[in-house]
């Protein structure tokens, strides 16, 4: 199988890439120019989504193309600026790559493009599938015109996935390594009121789903990319300590990370509380390899490591 990939090398892509060659698949990363420091191997595509060119005949023939570029949401503080690179660097990517892939004498068999959960906003309580509405806030706007951008290789009858993820658990990337170390320090607990509901996935289970829905035919628009027990932020935070063996009896007050990050930034982030759950790929039939939290931390971060 030949899989095209941006963002190869992200936190994501890198854990997809290195799953698919070990079992002998061909990996062809999409690459930017020199200057942005990204190097080109042999199997590299050329794009330059700012700049609206890429290599479209090296695309041709490719079984599947998956796309996960996109500027980190919580790499910087949020200044307008910021915020217009985030929603940027999302639509003018997928835009490129949609109509490239809709323009091929040979169209990749399926499509899966990045998303998130974030597409629902703030729901309080609410259990969220597929189906339900959006929400309103600045991440929500930016989801749902992340997937629109889409809509051309929608409407050329290639199969089309977003990947709903949620927040990615990993041992070598992303939200869990910054709050081992404050544990490791006894520094942790959790945030604000702790009612807020956390929906996570492990690594090893966003890679799975990946190439489950590869092998989906009848599997196309959203997908809730969730373990199947979303928790609430005291229920991850006990989870955590437990798997440390650290106490979790400092809550942090939300005045704080609000003066960091700024209140717009902190509440999206960190406060919001989205109870997503897997309802597709739970009709699909996809086995989680971490169904728990609990089994999932223990795995990353436990003792066995």
């Amino acid at each position: 199988m030949e899989v095209a990939i941006t963002g190869a090398s992200g936190l994501i892509g890198s854990a997809l890439s290195r799953a698919l060659r070990d079992d002998g698949h061909i990996v062809r990363p999409l690459v930017r120019p020199a200057s942005t420091g990204q190097r080109a191997g042999p199997d590299a595509i050329g794009w330059d989504p700012v700049a609206g060119t890429i290599e479209a005949a090296a695309l041709e023939g490719i079984d599947a193309v998956v796309h996960l570029a996109g500027a980190g949401i919580g790499d910087k503080r949020w200044s307008p600026a910021r915020k217009r690179e985030i929603r940027d660097s999302r639509v003018r990517g997928t835009d490129l790559l949609a109509r490239t892939l809709a323009g091929l004498d040979r169209p990749p068999a399926v499509f899966v493009s990045g998303s998130a959960v974030g597409l629902y906003g703030d729901r309080g309580d609410e259990v969220l599938t597929e189906r339900s509405a959006p929400g309103a806030d600045f991440l929500a706007g930016v989801v749902q015109a992340w997937e629109a951008a889409a809509q051309p290789a929608v409407d050329a009858g290639i199969r089309t996935v977003f990947l709903r993820n949620g927040v990615v658990l990993a041992a070598e990337g992303g939200m869990l390594p910054r709050l081992v170390t404050l544990f490791r320090f006894f520094v942790g607990g959790r945030l604000g009121s702790g009612r807020q509901w956390l929906s996570w996935v492990s690594i090893d289970d966003e890679v799975g789903v990946i190439r489950f829905l590869f092998d989906q035919a009848d599997a196309s628009g959203p997908v809730n990319v969730t373990g199947p027990t979303p928790v609430t932020n005291a229920q991850f935070t006990e989870a955590l300590g437990a798997a440390l063996h650290r106490p979790t009896v400092v809550p942090v007050p939300a005045v704080g990370p609000r003066l960091v990050l700024g209140r717009e930034m902190a509440d999206e982030m960190l406060f919001v509380s989205q109870r997503a759950v897997p309802a597709a790929l739970t009709a699909a039939g996809y086995r989680f390899t971490h169904p728990d939290v609990a089994t999932a931390l223990g795995a990353l971060v436990g003792d066995r490591r």
